[in-house]
């Protein structure tokens, strides 16, 4: 008797019902994945249901700069903070808030004006910093959120907060639940890439964990992809020497064939997502080589981008990157950019970190604009928190003034994607230390991002460990008020 058919007479009651339940688990797997290739848009993946009402935006690109931006040096201006120069904020502002480390045993802690100069720009008036002249050129076509406010005052669990919804890592990132939700609209490129960067000074030591990207509790294929800044984007896309593509096909196929035997068997959806991502990378070794290739981009956008864009992992070419990735059918793109984390060099490193970020921020606006795409893309600009309106260290130093970490009210830009153009929403106090109007929770920002994509916070969860999860927690509302 043939060893397989044996082995097949003598399963246990219990192997032949579990075998039979990951049968229709495998059915139920293969029913949601399915897609009509009939429908328009093209949609890879998925939950049915999804979207569950008319999105606004199709696609988000996140601009998460790493280290927290300065509100009140480039977007938040308070008088105040002039007029009191070197005074002790008051402690009826503070109200015994709580900081970091670095200024948490600090006695002193006078009011720092802004070291940049603001005006207003566009029909909109809104006060932008001369630090970032590009912004302020799309101001009309932004909605700034000034009224932003967080929990955590160190780095890591503040932008684990903003981008997975909890502190701690463990649970998936916006791009995971957004490709989780709705799939992709492409065959050839991942539905969520990861890029990161970082200022050349290397001024503060920010480290990009996985989990920022990771899928969590979820299936490992909605993960984020990391594009690496340094030779091929992805690893191991090139055939080893010696191998040709039709080769390499053949191993594929049947390596595909003993990882469906073993899914069979066992229902792991890991082997499916080996599979799945074995295929994607045979797939991207044609389709990358021509997304990173710029040489048919007018020499009139490459230099809206500025003098970094040709340079690999930098922010500039990353947000080049961005714009053809969504051009190309990708749902979520997520560039990270460390170097605004300025404790004690702020009169030195802002600018420098203003002039590596504004242009290619404020062009990746204007190229989506111009393409068509800008309407249905929805762009975030902005970090995990803001920096305190007092300063760090001895107002007599001025070579060393600096921030620390400040949740407690911070700014945030947003741009197209079904959001109000030319717009500023909320308020933060006349010190820009707390939300004085229409506060905005991290919740919140999160509900309504799902919001302009056509989800219902509270409806896309997933169940884990006997609980159903779901991005913003039990928390969130929707700011309707900066909806086109």
């Amino acid at each position: 008797m043939h060893p397989a058919h044996e082995r097949a007479l003598l399963l246990s009651r219990r192997h032949f019902f579990g075998r039979t339940a990951t049968g229709i688990g495998t059915a139920a797997l293969a029913s949601l994945m399915a897609r009509d290739a009939s429908a328009a848009p093209k949609r890879v993946g998925g939950l049915p249901g999804l979207p569950h009402f008319a999105p606004k935006a199709k696609r988000v690109i996140y601009l998460f700069q790493n280290g927290a931006p300065t509100h009140v040096d480039l977007f938040d201006y308070k008088p105040e903070l002039t007029k009191r120069k070197g005074e002790q904020i008051p402690d009826s502002v503070v109200k015994g808030a709580r900081f970091s480390t670095m200024t948490g045993g600090q006695a002193v802690r006078p009011c720092l004006p802004n070291i940049t100069k603001f005006a207003q720009h566009g029909k909109s008036g809104a006060w932008v910093s001369d630090f970032l002249p590009h912004t302020a050129g799309i101001a009309d076509d932004c909605c700034f959120v000034k009224s932003l406010y967080t929990t955590q005052v160190n780095h890591a669990p503040a932008i684990c907060f903003f981008l997975t919804g909890a502190e701690m890592p463990g649970r998936p990132s916006l791009g995971a639940w957004l490709t989780y939700g709705l799939g992709t609209e492409t065959e050839e490129l991942p539905g969520f890439v990861a890029m990161t960067s970082r200022d050349k000074e290397a001024s503060c030591g920010q480290i990009f964990y996985d989990f920022y990207w990771g899928s969590g509790f979820l299936p490992t294929k909605f993960q984020g992809v990391k594009f690496r800044g340094q030779g091929d984007p992805v690893l191991y896309l090139s055939n080893p020497d010696g191998q040709s593509r039709e080769s390499r096909r053949a191993a594929l196929d049947d390596l595909s064939k003993l990882n469906d035997l073993t899914l069979k068997e066992f229902g792991d959806p890991e082997t499916a997502t080996r599979m799945s991502q074995y295929e994607m990378a045979y797939r991207m070794q044609t389709s990358v080589p021509e997304l990173t290739d710029f040489s048919k981009e007018p020499q009139k956008v490459l230099d809206m981008y500025g003098p970094d864009v040709k340079r690999q992992g930098s922010f500039a070419f990353n947000c080049l990157m961005a714009r053809r990735l969504v051009e190309r059918g990708t749902r979520f793109v997520q560039l990270l950019h460390a170097g605004w984390d300025q404790h004690r060099n702020l009169n030195t490193q802002l600018k420098i970190q203003c002039q590596d970020t504004d242009a290619p921020s404020a062009a990746l606006v204007k190229d989506l604009k111009r393409l068509g795409l800008l309407d249905d893309t929805l762009v975030i600009w902005g970090g995990e928190f803001g920096r305190t309106p007092f300063l760090q260290g001895d107002i007599k130093d001025v070579k060393s003034w600096g921030r620390d970490h400040h949740p407690y009210v911070f700014t945030v830009w947003m741009a197209g994607g079904g959001i109000k153009p030319g717009t500023s929403y909320g308020e933060s106090d006349d010190f820009g230390f707390a939300p004085a109007k229409d506060p905005v929770h991290v919740h919140d920002f999160q509900a309504t991002v799902l919001h302009l994509l056509g989800i219902d916070h509270e409806k896309l969860t997933f169940r884990f460990q006997g609980r159903d999860f779901r991005l913003t927690d039990v928390h969130g509302h929707v700011v309707k008020d900066i909806l086109a």
